[in-house]
């Protein structure tokens, strides 16, 4: 018998091994449950917002003065990062959301995903040697798809909100009418995607004025987005999905050689799933599921891991641990997983305890796991330009969520007289299956491009509540994502602050490519030996999510919240 063969026996046996080693290193799923329900009972009597962009999180704040709760904020602070933040998320695209219901204390996630508009034809997104398009799947019209934020917020505002949603739209109407002032990050993608906006006239005239990216310092104006926003604060989903606007987007799209239809725009709906929840160490998760991977994956790394006391471990064999279960968690996660709409997945083996003791197995105390030993499964990613934010208002209520156009500036196709600039999340589809997508990450069958199907997400907006404490966490990253959200849970557990956690220095592993991603400052010289001497090759890596956190302590009840030092213009408050 092979080494790789006896690998696979045990892996694809895992659901059937008993799981002694859970069931003693987890034993408080009850103590977990219990302190979810006492929030009932509680109220911090004050709000807490963390967001990329100060302008998003102090309009998040003039919602909540208004008598808004988390919910309206929420839509205040998205709109918000719609306009001055457009290379990581806004109207044209979509957002995944873990909301807290505080007066019922109920959980519920909130999936406004883009779609695949109906006439998709994959043929459009290959060459004639048969290898991706990646123009196709990445820049214009064709690579995206029908934005679902705006479903969102209006979702957000009919059934949890408490204002008029023309009150928690205003801010962000204000910005991109009056104006205000591009932070570094937004000049310097403009100058990095020069030339794919001049390729469109609504892109070069929204992004280049007098052909040229705005200089630091200037007033920058979106008045067509402006008067988007005031369409949709007046008349809700049609808006934006029908009427003016919805003329427009198709005229544009389908005049640069795109397929949407009024129709497309006409059927998108926002859709209520129930989250995925993990209990670990005492302590309560609540996160997403299809059509993400996020919560899916964590709960198998949180599964092996139970297994595990990290705490007695050195921090080379910690890191061991996290990154096997890492390697077969995203091993396994886009083998199985897309659009629960369309595909059928073995969530309860995925889920299962028993399951995560036959991976934690294979795992060998003092040895990498070389990914080509295991049986391959196929990966994927949602992209680096996303974004993140956390709120918790006086009542309790929270919001996580996580919102993206995808690549930089997205398509980088504006529809003109729209202010709309479109994702490209087509490319997060297996447009070609087996083959990388521009993160060089590849997708499966379960993933493949249908008309009205929701490509697939690693988004992880999630609420932990422990025994004292409660944080609400997500970033973005492409597939780091995952292990980001996954990493700073355990520090969440571990005790640190918002603060701690948001700088806290991160690694990552994703089954392919077989290497470690390393934040600069991760590891000291003596650990990072001792992994390689394990057989792990670490790599380092500059681009990291920036995360936003809001913890409480509920036994003194008090709030906090952090914004990532990576990020300088964000903005993490409490008042």
């Amino acid at each position: 018998m092979t080494v790789a063969l006896r690998w696979r026996i045990v892996l694809l046996g895992a659901a059937l091994v008993a799981a002694p080693a859970f069931a003693a290193a987890d034993q408080a799923p009850a103590q977990a449950h219990a302190a979810a329900a006492s929030q009932l009972a509680l109220r911090p009597g004050h709000a807490a917002i963390a967001s990329a962009n100060f302008l998003a999180t102090n309009a998040g704040f003039e919602v909540l003065a208004k008598g808004g709760n988390a919910f309206d904020a929420a839509i205040a602070v998205a709109s918000t990062l719609s306009v001055v933040e457009p290379e990581s998320s806004g109207l044209g695209g979509g957002f995944m959301g873990t909301l807290h219901i505080a007066k019922s204390n109920r959980n519920v996630f909130l999936d406004a995903r883009e779609v695949a508009p109906a006439a998709v034809n994959p043929k459009d997104y290959v060459n004639p040697d048969g290898s991706p398009n990646r123009d196709a799947s990445l820049k214009g019209p064709l690579s995206a798809g029908i934005p679902g934020e705006p479903a969102g917020l209006v979702w957000l505002a009919k059934h949890y909100g408490k204002l008029p949603l023309k009150t928690s739209l205003a801010p962000a109407i204000r910005i991109a009418s009056d104006g205000f002032k591009p932070d570094p990050r937004l000049l310097s993608s403009i100058k990095g995607e020069q030339k794919n906006l001049e390729r469109w006239p609504a892109s070069a005239a929204k992004y280049l004025p007098n052909g040229k990216p705005p200089v630091e310092g200037a007033i920058w104006r979106d008045p067509d987005q402006a008067h988007t926003l005031e369409l949709i604060a007046a008349h809700g989903d049609a808006g934006f999905y029908h009427g003016e606007v919805a003329q427009k987007l198709v005229d544009a799209v389908r005049a640069a050689g795109g397929n949407w239809t009024l129709a497309d725009l006409a059927n998108y709906r926002a859709k209520e799933r129930t989250p995925i929840t993990i209990d670990y160490r005492g302590y309560h998760i609540i996160t997403a599921p299809p059509p993400s991977s996020g919560g899916v994956a964590m709960a198998e790394i949180f599964n092996i891991l139970s297994g595990y006391d990290l705490d007695k471990m050195d921090k080379a064999h910690r890191v061991h641990y996290i990154v096997e279960a890492m390697r077969r968690a995203f091993r396994d996660h886009n083998d199985y997983l897309g659009d629960p709409d369309f595909v059928k997945m073995p969530l309860a083996m995925l889920l299962s305890p028993y399951y995560a003791d036959g991976l934690r197995q294979s795992i060998l105390p003092d040895k990498a796991t070389p990914s080509s030993m295991l049986p391959h499964g196929p990966t994927h990613d949602p992209g680096m330009h996303t974004t993140h934010f956390s709120i918790i208002d006086k009542d309790g209520n929270m919001v996580a969520i996580t919102s993206t156009v995808n690549y930089i500036l997205g398509s980088t196709f504006v529809a003109k007289g729209t202010g709309i600039l479109l994702n490209d999340e087509m490319d997060d589809f297996a447009l070609v299956p087996n083959k990388p997508n521009v993160y060089g990450l590849l997708g499966s069958k379960a993933n493949a491009p249908v008309g009205g199907k929701r490509m697939l997400s690693s988004m992880s907006p999630s609420i932990v509540i422990g025994p004292t404490r409660t944080a609400v966490i997500g970033s973005p990253g492409g597939s780091t994502i995952i292990t980001q959200v996954m990493e700073a849970v355990l520090h969440f557990v571990d005790g640190q602050s918002a603060q701690q956690i948001v700088a806290d220095k991160r690694f990552h592993h994703q089954f392919l490519p077989d290497v470690v991603d390393v934040e600069d400052g991760t590891f000291d010289p003596a650990t990072s030996a001792a992994l390689e001497k394990m057989g792990y090759t670490l790599k380092p890596r500059e681009s990291w999510g920036f995360m936003n956190v809001v913890t409480w302590d509920r036994k003194s009840n008090t709030l906090d919240a952090a914004s990532d030092p990576r990020r300088p213009s964000g903005l993490g408050k409490v008042e």
